[in-house]
């Protein structure tokens, strides 16, 4: 492949490229092979690992103001490379901040500490829509309210960032798997020769999970997918994490609660379930509890979980630690119950809720992001320098409307890795969506759904916002 035309920007951090356009010595290997292919073969390999999407259906669903349409995630085969000394960084980080998440949803569903204690404003938690009173005096099995935490990390010329972290139902686990199989198979010499580390153990690794959050603490317990259905965004993945861990899948109307159990419907009687991994929404899972119009969740399903006859995995309550107001404390919380600084750094987060924070934001708009609180998937945000005046004027009426609804924060240069795009290597904004779980043991495998923005120039990387993906490797050290 021709690879002059290719442009770094010394303001922009390249995986593969260092500033004056030599490349990065952990990513030699893969730029030699790169530079041995024409132009064709290197448009055959797109092409391979696109028809390898979408012969398996690996797909998504948008929603439109009119309609859904499904669509074929979108993948460049050109992996993105990590070091294992950036790894280390990352999982250490990783498991520091899911242990400290933890520990505040137990508290803040029992004692309430860190509130009485003046680290967090009562009203972040109390008056979050995402905080459940449903939970109260409820503490799951292992004090484990987060089993599958998706953390979304970007890098900058400063080092790496968490942008934000998934807690309530995390997607993407299988596009990270689906795009290791898509891209090894097109680069097997390639792979074996960079050392690349192994994430197809991701099933296995959920599945010991799931079984040490058993309330009975069976060694095989019954173990149940819940999906909303084959209408859902992310059923392609409901599918194949079932398979991939042992599970069975079900909707509500196949699950029964009965004397404070829950049980699948089969032809042959009753089965229990022991342990529920959710892809429903809290407001969805229980119409005795939350939602009394939802025909998706299971009636009596939060009394048989605070029996301790079920473990639901995530916890109902959990998305009031990825409130976007609530992400701006984490550190406090990692100093707060671990005594520890933060190894992984947030995003500089200014909360609209403060007086000077709100006169801030609207003063410069044009330079600035801006986020809805509750919102996720790219939706909900106003990016200041893409955006137009009328735009950012619809935007300050919304924040000075409900200043305490959004958050905003200055505009970082994700950094760029390269794609094949048009038969030419080209420049994308990246960021990466690890997967921690959390049993009686922490896990994380050495990979991630590595999201990329494959309009030229956009920094949103969202699948639902016109993004695709890409392969992790993360090399031995």
């Amino acid at each position: 492949m021709n690879l002059s035309s290719y442009e770094t920007d010394i303001a922009i951090f390249d995986e593969m490229f260092l500033p004056g356009g030599e490349v990065r010595s952990h990513c030699r290997q893969v730029m030699s092979t790169l530079e041995r292919m024409s132009s064709d073969e290197a448009a055959e390999i797109q092409e391979r690992v696109t028809r390898t999407f979408r012969d398996e259906g690996i797909a998504f669903t948008v929603y439109g103001k009119s309609e859904a349409q499904e669509q074929i995630i979108p993948v460049d085969c050109l992996p993105r490379i990590l070091t294992g000394e950036d790894w280390k960084l990352i999982e250490a980080g990783l498991r520091q901040r899911l242990s400290a998440l933890n520990l505040f949803l137990d508290d803040i569903y029992n004692d309430a500490k860190i509130v009485s204690d003046g680290v967090l404003p009562a009203d972040i938690v109390f008056d979050c829509p995402q905080f459940r009173p449903q939970m109260t005096g409820y503490s799951p099995p292992e004090k484990v309210w987060v089993a599958i935490c998706g953390t979304d990390i970007i890098r900058t010329n400063d080092g790496f960032f968490v942008l934000e972290d998934n807690l309530r139902v995390p997607s993407g686990m299988s596009y990270m798997l689906a795009n290791r199989k898509a891209i090894k198979s097109s680069f097997r010499r390639l792979f074996r020769a960079c050392r690349v580390r192994d994430i197809e153990h991701y099933g296995l690794e959920l599945n010991r999970t799931l079984t040490e959050l058993a309330p009975s603490g069976s060694p095989d317990p019954a173990i149940a997918l819940l999906t909303p259905g084959v209408y859902n965004s992310a059923f392609y993945e409901h599918v194949f994490l079932a398979h991939e861990i042992g599970a069975t899948l079900v909707e509500g109307q196949d699950l029964v609660v009965r004397d404070g159990f829950l049980y699948k419907r089969t032809t042959r009687g009753l089965e229990r379930i022991d342990v529920l991994y959710r892809r429903l929404d809290d407001d969805f899972l229980d119409p005795t509890a939350f939602r009394e119009d939802s025909v998706l969740g299971v009636p009596g399903l939060l009394d048989a979980c605070k029996r301790g006859n079920v473990s639901i995995v995530n916890s109902p309550g959990t998305g009031v630690a990825d409130d976007k107001s609530v992400y701006a404390y984490v550190p406090d919380f990692i100093r707060y119950y671990m005594g520890e600084s933060a190894i992984l750094k947030n995003v500089a987060t200014r909360l609209c809720r403060r007086p000077e924070d709100l006169e801030y934001t609207l003063d410069n708009l044009e330079d600035l992001v801006v986020k809805r609180v509750g919102e996720s998937g790219g939706y909900g945000m106003l990016i200041g320098p893409h955006s137009t005046q009328a735009e950012r004027n619809e935007y300050a009426r919304a924040v000075r409307d409900n200043p305490a609804d959004f958050i905003s924060q200055p505009v970082l240069s994700l950094s760029r890795s390269p794609c094949i795009v048009d038969r030419r290597l080209e420049p994308r904004h990246v960021d990466l969506r690890p997967f921690v779980l959390k049993g009686k043991q922490s896990r994380i495998v050495p990979g991630a759904f590595c999201r990329v923005a494959l309009r030229k120039g956009s920094l949103v990387v969202n699948s639902s916002q016109g993004g695709g993906g890409k392969d992790l490797w993360v090399l031995e050290d």
